[in-house]
C-alpha cells in the first residue's frame, strides 16, 4: 500500500494507476449534493449570487481544495450540541450523483482527488486528465471503520445544508482507498460496464 500525503502534487497525481491501494493523510473535505450544487451554481456558473456567508466559505475552501481531496461522504457526527464534533461514521456515498458537477469543481479548484463509492463517469474522467487528478474507491460498508481514521475535526461550513449535506474538514491518517480512474483516462469502471454490457450482448444473442 502506497502511502499519499494532502495536499497532491501534479507529479504524485500522474504517479497513480488504477489498481494502486494508498493510505491518505492530510486534510480533506467532505462534500455532497448540496454542497456540489451551492459550489457550481454560485461560483462556477453563476446562475444565483453569493448570500450570507457564501465568499466567506468560497476563500476558505479554495485554499483547502487547491491539490486537495473531495469526500463523497455523509458523516454521522457525535457532539453536536457542544461543537466538540467527532466522526461516529463515515461511510462513503454513490459518487455518480454528483457526476454533473465534479469535473468543472475539478478544474475550478484544482481538486486532485475525489473519494466516494460506485465511480464516476465520462466528465469527471475527463477532468481526472486535465488537472490532473484520480477518483479513489472507498470501502463500502465499513463507515465505522474509516471513521476510525478521522484524526481531527477542524472545522464545518454550511452546516444550514444539514448533517450528511454540510462540508466537513477532516484530518485524516492512513485513510484505506484504491485508485479505479487515474489522470491517463483509465477508468474501472468504465472497463467493467463494457465487459459486463459484451457479456450482456452475448447471452441475449444466444436466445
Amino acid at each position: 500500500m502506497r502511502r499519499l500525503t494532502i495536499p497532491i502534487s501534479d507529479q504524485a497525481a500522474r504517479s497513480l494507476k488504477v489498481g494502486d491501494a494508498v493510505a491518505l493523510s492530510g486534510v480533506m473535505m467532505t462534500a455532497r449534493d448540496a454542497a456540489h450544487k451551492w459550489m457550481t451554481d454560485t461560483f462556477i456558473k453563476k446562475i444565483r449570487p453569493p448570500q450570507g456567508d457564501d465568499l466567506g466559505v468560497y476563500a476558505a475552501i479554495r485554499s483547502l481544495l487547491d491539490g486537495g481531496v473531495i469526500y463523497h461522504c455523509g458523516p454521522v457526527v457525535d457532539g453536536l450540541d457542544t461543537k466538540e464534533y467527532r466522526f461516529v461514521a463515515a461511510g462513503p456515498t454513490t459518487s455518480i450523483r454528483e457526476e454533473p458537477y465534479q469535473g468543472d469543481i475539478m478544474r475550478h479548484f484544482n481538486v486532485r482527488g475525489v473519494i466516494g463509492k460506485g465511480g464516476m463517469g465520462a466528465k469527471t474522467l475527463a477532468a481526472c486528465r486535465e488537472v490532473p487528478g484520480v477518483y479513489f474507491h472507498a470501502i463500502g460498508g465499513a463507515a465505522s471503520l474509516i471513521a476510525q481514521t478521522v484524526e481531527r475535526v477542524l472545522s464545518v461550513y454550511k452546516l444550514d445544508f444539514g448533517v450528511p449535506e454540510a462540508m466537513w474538514v477532516i484530518e485524516v491518517q492512513d485513510f484505506p482507498a484504491v485508485v479505479t480512474m487515474d489522470a491517463f483516462g483509465h477508468s474501472q469502471h468504465e472497463a467493467i460496464e463494457r465487459e459486463s454490457r459484451e457479456a450482456l450482448e452475448k447471452l441475449l444473442a444466444r436466445g
